[in-house]
This record gives structure tokens, C-alpha cells and sequence, in this order.
């Protein structure tokens, strides 16, 4: 299997930011298609126009990759398999990399370790910060539930 070599991620110039809302809006128009591929061209140096047939699910994520770039944020792919070490799967958390250690050892998080480094599995990092987004917006709509019962004159 071949891996892409992994890119510099660096935040889009103001050019690109352009670019990538054209792009995204282009785009965009064509997704409501049934196929499950559409064929696009890309220009070459020459202005030579060649023809590549793409997933329209490539494109679905080509679109929200632009609305990212559009709005001026720095983007990266991760593969859904892939396997993280305990910086990335704290960077993707925001949190220390000693927390997330923590979690991992608590079991809040499964883990495996390769030698005597510890592997957390993207969609497991995925998977739990989904499930602590759920629980703070419901933590959220009960206090606002509380602030309306006690008439503390919040609108």
C-alpha cells in the first residue's frame, strides 16, 4: 500500500483562501447527483485539459476540505483507520498529552502499545470525543432548563 507523503500544514494565503470558496461553490453545485462518480479536468501546465473520474464521496470531502481552506484554516486528512500516537490523539482532543494518557490508562479510551509506545485508534479518538460533545450539550440544555424554572432572566 502507498501513502501520500505527509504535507507541511500550513494555513492558506489569502489567495488560496479565494480560490478554495470559488472552488467549494463550484463544486458543490454538482453533488446532488445520483452517480456515484463524476469526471472532472484538471489543467496541466500546458493548458491541456485531462480528464479524472472521482467518487463523488472524494468530492464530498473535497467540498468541506475547501469550505475549511475558504474560511482560513489549515486542514489535514486523517485516514479513518489510522492509528495515532498520544500527541496527535491529544492534539485532536485539545487536551495535554499527560491527560490523555491518563484516560488511556483509567480505560476511558482503548489503547494498544507498539513496543513501549502507547497507539490509540483514530475513530476510538473520534468515537470519544463525540460521545464528551453529546454529554456537555446536555449538560448544557439541563442548566438552561434549571436557569428558566428558577426565572434567573436569562432570554
Amino acid at each position: 500500500m502507498t501513502h501520500a507523503p505527509v504535507l507541511e500544514t500550513m494555513l492558506p494565503v489569502e489567495r488560496e483562501v479565494l480560490a478554495a470558496a470559488e472552488g467549494q461553490r463550484t463544486l458543490a453545485a454538482y453533488l446532488s447527483t445520483q452517480f456515484e462518480t463524476q469526471r472532472i479536468q484538471i489543467f496541466d501546465e500546458k493548458d491541456e485539459a485531462h480528464r479524472v473520474e472521482l467518487p463523488v464521496s472524494a468530492l464530498r470531502l473535497l467540498v468541506e476540505i475547501l469550505a475549511e481552506l475558504a474560511e482560513g484554516n489549515a486542514v489535514k486528512v486523517v485516514p479513518i483507520h489510522a492509528e495515532l500516537t498520544t500527541q496527535e490523539a491529544a492534539d485532536l482532543l485539545n487536551v495535554s498529552r499527560p491527560y490523555l494518557v491518563k484516560l488511556l490508562e483509567d480505560g476511558a479510551l482503548p489503547f494498544h502499545k507498539t513496543g513501549k509506545h502507547r497507539r490509540v485508534r483514530f475513530a476510538d479518538v473520534m468515537r470519544y470525543k463525540a460521545e464528551r460533545e453529546q454529554e456537555s450539550a446536555d449538560a448544557m440544555a439541563e442548566l438552561a432548563q434549571q436557569a428558566q424554572e428558577l426565572q434567573l432572566g436569562y432570554e
